[in-house]
């Protein structure tokens, strides 16, 4: 029924394993850059603020608890003051925000070292005072 050149036809076609493979190895390279590389980075500067953990820091952890780290054991545990002598021990890879901001020196803040007085348009200088 079937005639030999057509039954050869159908079967000739070993050289394309690479291109239905190409659509696969696209979508691979899009979840890479899409996912995959930004999800590591997170981790690398979320290990990275960790690291620089210090006593005193104001820190936000998973749980949604804020409070001040009073001690940081080298076991992984955090030691957190979350009200006026209320100490709660956390593990340090739960704490997800350092809240700490640096606190500008009078000196930063004068007209004298403001290196563009007027920026920030017209209802900025209007508002200002």
């Amino acid at each position: 029924m079937i005639t030999p050149a057509y039954a050869q036809a159908q079967g000739a076609g070993g050289g394309d394993v690479f291109v239905s493979l190409l659509p696969l190895i696209l979508i691979f390279i899009v979840f890479y850059f899409l996912l995959i590389r930004p999800q590591q980075q997170k981790m690398k500067q979320h290990r990275a603020m960790l690291e620089a953990l210090k006593k005193g820091d104001q820190v936000l952890t998973g749980g949604g608890i804020f409070g001040k780290v009073t001690r940081i054991d080298p076991d992984g545990t955090v030691m957190v003051e979350i009200a006026q002598g209320v100490v709660v021990k956390v593990a340090k890879a739960t704490i997800s925000d350092v809240l700490t901001k640096p606190t500008p020196t009078p000196a930063e803040n004068t007209p004298a070292n403001d290196p563009q007085p007027n920026a920030g348009g017209f209802l900025s200088r209007l508002f200002k005072r």
